[in-house]
């Protein structure tokens, strides 16, 4: 004869499955008799983008055309053109392999520097002047001159 498929186990299970349904139903049924919630019907977003319950006054809104919003870097103005040439000294360089590192005096940043991007032959601590042109890995300092 085959076993029952069905364990206490299985059961007690669905009991409670079905204990939690009624729970539920029974909740449901308090809320909707006991009427509408006490909550805020309506958000609304202040100046300082607090929510609350009042609407904002019509009179603070501002009025901002399309055309006004950048979205991105803004362009740079004809007067605050920058110098690309920057100084910096030598912390590594070997000239067996071709390339070293330079530490930009102003900020400290160390960039990259190969033997291509030499104007003159340099030595670790050597104070240089270079530029800057992305690489595949980041900045690489180009252009590199001694001082």
């Amino acid at each position: 004869m085959a076993k029952s498929q069905q364990t206490f186990n299985k059961i007690e299970k669905e009991k409670a499955r079905a204990k939690k349904r009624e729970e539920k139903k029974k909740k449901k049924e308090a809320r909707r008799a006991e009427g509408g919630s006490d909550g805020i019907q309506f958000a609304y977003v202040d100046a300082y983008g607090n929510l609350s319950d009042t609407p904002p006054d019509p009179a603070d809104k501002i009025k901002v055309d399309a055309e006004d919003i950048v979205l991105g870097v803004p362009k740079k103005e004809e007067g605050e053109e920058e110098d690309p040439v920057r100084q910096g000294k030598v912390s590594f360089y070997d000239s067996s392999k071709g390339f070293g590192f330079i530490i930009d005096t102003e900020n400290n940043e160390k960039y990259f520097c190969h033997v291509s991007g030499l104007l003159d032959d340099i030595a670790e601590n050597d104070k240089v002047t270079f530029e800057l042109e992305r690489g595949m890995k980041g900045m690489n300092a180009v252009k590199v001159k001694r001082v």
